[in-house]
């Protein structure tokens, strides 16, 4: 799992059967400061995150399909939580 910033949507009217209703978002992976740490990767959404939201993203595809409840979707990332509050030392 790792922490990520929302930083858009993707709309996409043709995509696999499995992906129908489907919210994709882009996601930057960031540090626990809240900075950029590596490339931006699409998840699907299974919280209601939005853009700007910090978020938790599963980037394994068993976990994700099933976070999502699509377990035979392809599936690689899924935002599975809203982040409310880091509490650093």
């Amino acid at each position: 799992m790792l922490l990520a910033r929302v930083v858009g949507h993707v709309v996409s009217t043709a995509k696999h059967q499995g992906l129908g209703g489907a919210t994709l978002l882009i996601v930057r992976p960031v540090d626990p400061r809240g900075v950029p740490s590596g490339p931006s990767m699409t998840a699907v959404d299974a919280v209601g995150a939005g853009t700007g939201e910090q978020v938790l993203v599963v980037i394994e595809g068993r976990s994700a399909g099933q976070a999502t409840g699509r377990p035979r979707a392809p599936i690689d990332a899924a935002v599975v939580g809203i982040v409310d509050r880091l509490d650093l030392p």
